[in-house]
């Protein structure tokens, strides 16, 4: 018996899997979810090391049905996953020859523990039962994400919120926020502030050396020559573009306006 098929990965802003109340197993394309039941005490709740047994029961019955190497989704919903839980589903996944790329949740410490871990993250908004109707606006922003660790190469962070980041985005990693983004390191690698379409939203980094910058619906590549020197510098979206600042009293020298339904940057003299 082959793993439940389905069309297409969910989108991360709805709820991407029914509760289960045992590990589930699906195909979605060219990739498997791997769905753990949420963590919320009930009676019977199975512990860590009987869900552990039948993520390998389910991995064991179904071998054979994937090619080596497919890449795992992991859906964990609101669970509360530390290190060792992922080193454990990591090692299943290997002995089934499968690659834990991803991992889906709606819990901060969950995100923070994946990411440091090495996987790709997406923090979801959790379905609030007390505002049932989607709330639009730019105001509605999760917590900001902080992480200490440097997001490598294949690695992608996303987060309903601001990112904070201290250690170093390399090349072929990507930090997608939808509010700012702040690396507190070097910036080689993709940054999206603004992810939702908020043209407010900014960049910094201590060293800036990006291969993308984006900002809203804006993109930017970076110059062909680097720059003499290195000074923390913030990118802003104006009229004109993408620009970089430096970081050095930024706050204060700048400000924006809506001016007929395009973004206008406004200088504002520097206090004495």
């Amino acid at each position: 018996m082959s793993p439940e098929s389905t069309t297409s990965l969910p989108s991360s802003n709805t709820n991407i899997s029914k509760p289960y109340s045992q590990v589930h197993l699906k195909r979605a394309g060219k990739k498997l979810l791997l769905i753990l039941p949420d963590s919320e005490p009930k009676e019977g709740q199975k512990d860590w090391v009987e869900l552990l047994q039948d993520l390998k029961y389910c991995l064991n019955h179904h071998k054979g049905t994937w090619t080596p190497g497919t890449a795992v989704h992991l859906l964990v919903e609101n669970r509360l996953m530390d290190s060792r839980q992922f080193h454990n589903i990591g090692e299943a996944l290997d002995a089934a020859e499968l690659k834990l790329t991803r991992v889906f949740t709606t819990r901060r410490q969950t995100a923070i523990t994946a990411a440091t871990a090495g996987y790709s993250v997406e923090q979801e908004t959790p379905k609030r039962e007390l505002f049932p109707t989607e709330i639009s606006g730019q105001g509605n922003l999760n917590e900001p994400l902080y992480l200490k660790t440097t997001v490598r190469s294949g690695v992608a962070i996303r987060h309903p919120g601001t990112i904070i980041i201290q250690g170093d985005v390399n090349p072929g990693g990507e930090v997608i926020a939808d509010g700012d983004v702040i690396i507190w390191g070097y910036l080689r690698g993709i940054a999206h502030a603004g992810a939702k379409g908020n043209p407010e939203c900014c960049i910094m980094a201590l060293r800036m050396q990006p291969t993308q910058l984006r900002i809203g619906e804006a993109v930017a590549r970076p110059p062909g020559d680097s720059p003499e020197v290195f000074e923390p510098e913030v990118a802003y979206l104006t009229t004109q573009g993408i620009r970089l600042k430096s970081a050095l009293n930024f706050n204060k020298t700048h400000i924006f306006t809506v001016k007929d339904k395009g973004w206008t940057e406004k200088n504002t003299p520097n206090p004495a």
